[in-house]
C-alpha cells in the first residue's frame, strides 16, 4: 500500500508554534544588572558634596546637587562653617508628605542669626538644559513636564522649548523651606520628601540634594500633632547633635559610598527591569514606568 506524502506546508502546520518562535532571551532583573555592573558604573560621592545630619535617631547622609542650585550649596556649606544648624531642631513631621528642621521660634527677631553666609537667597528653581550635564530620558511620560529622566544621578524633568531643566520631588529629596516671598529661603530651614512624590512643588521650591543612605531615620520620626505636621509642644521638637560635610567627619566614622551612575547603559537597563519586571513573584510585568519608582542604587565602597 502506498502511502501518500503530505504537502510540506501540512507538515509545517503540524508542527507547534514554538518551533518557530526565535527563543527571545529574558531581561535581566534588577539584582542582576547591579550584579553584572562595572567599576566605571558607579560614582563615589565626594565628602565635599555630601551633608550629614545626626539625630538622635542615626546618621542621615544627602548628596547636595550644585549643579541646579550652586548659590544655595554654597550658602548651606557656609551656614556648616559657622555651626548654624547644631542644636537646631526638627520642626515637623508630616504624614506621606515631609520631615523639616530648622529653627522653632514663631519671632524671626528671636530665631538663631546668620553669621556670614547670605539671610536671603534668589530661588533657583531651575537651570539651563545643556550638553555638560547629559540627561537619560524616560519615555514613559509625566503629567507634570514635557520631559523626565536623570541626570547627575537626582531626578530630574525638562522642557525642550524653553531649554529648562529641574529637579523633582521624589522620595528622598531635599529641599530649602521658605515664605511667600521668592528668595526668603537661605537653606537655614530644610526638608525631605518622606511619602508620595509632591510633585506640584516642582519649580516652586528650591532643592539641592537627594539622601543617599538613613532616610528610615526621618521617615520613623513621630508624626507632629499640629497643622501640616508642625510639632505643637518642644518636648516634640527632635534636637540636631549636628549638621558637616562629608569631609569633616573624621576617617575612621566616614563610610564612601558609591551611587550608580544615570548616563550608563547599565542604568538604562536597571530602568528596563523595573519596566517590565521578570521576577517569578510577578503576574503582570507593567511595561512602563514613573519617574519616581526608579530606584538610585547606593552601595558602600568596599574598604
Amino acid at each position: 500500500m502506498m502511502i501518500k506524502a503530505l504537502p510540506v506546508l501540512s507538515l509545517l502546520l503540524l508542527l507547534p508554534v514554538s518551533a518557530f518562535a526565535e527563543e527571545v532571551p529574558t531581561p535581566p532583573t534588577m539584582s542582576e544588572v547591579l550584579a553584572s555592573s562595572s567599576p566605571s558604573d558607579w560614582q563615589r560621592l565626594d565628602p565635599d558634596k555630601a551633608l550629614v545630619l545626626d539625630l538622635p535617631g542615626g546618621r542621615v547622609i544627602m548628596a547636595l546637587a550644585p549643579e541646579f542650585a550652586p548659590e544655595h550649596v554654597a550658602n548651606i556649606k557656609a551656614l556648616v562653617a559657622e555651626r548654624f544648624y547644631d542644636d537646631l531642631v526638627v520642626v515637623r513631621s508630616q504624614d506621606n508628605y515631609v520631615v523639616q528642621w530648622g529653627d522653632p521660634a514663631e519671632d524671626p527677631e528671636d530665631r538663631k542669626p546668620v553669621k556670614k553666609a547670605r539671610a536671603t537667597l534668589e530661588p533657583e528653581f531651575d537651570r539651563s538644559s545643556s550638553d555638560d550635564l547629559p540627561v537619560t530620558l524616560l519615555e514613559d511620560g509625566d503629567a507634570y513636564a514635557p520631559q523626565v529622566g536623570f541626570a547627575g544621578g537626582f531626578p530630574v524633568a525638562a522642557d525642550p522649548e524653553s531649554g529648562r531643566m529641574w529637579l523633582t520631588h521624589c522620595y528622598g529629596m531635599v529641599g530649602v523651606g521658605r515664605d511667600v516671598a521668592l528668595d526668603s529661603g537661605n537653606g537655614g530651614e530644610m526638608y525631605v520628601v518622606i511619602g508620595h512624590a509632591p510633585r506640584h512643588l516642582d519649580l516652586n521650591v528650591t532643592l539641592v540634594g537627594r539622601v543617599l543612605q538613613g532616610i528610615e531615620v526621618l521617615s520613623t520620626l513621630p508624626r507632629g500633632t499640629g497643622p501640616l505636621g508642625f510639632y505643637e509642644a518642644p518636648e516634640q521638637f527632635v534636637e540636631i547633635a549636628s549638621m558637616r560635610l562629608g569631609s569633616e567627619i573624621p576617617q575612621s566614622e566616614w563610610q564612601d559610598l558609591e551611587v550608580l551612575r544615570t548616563d550608563t547603559p547599565t542604568f538604562e537597563a536597571l530602568i528596563e527591569s523595573r519596566r517590565n519586571r521578570h521576577e517569578s513573584w510577578f503576574a503582570a510585568p507593567t511595561g512602563r514606568i514613573g519617574l519616581c519608582n526608579v530606584p538610585l542604587p547606593v552601595r558602600e565602597m568596599a574598604d
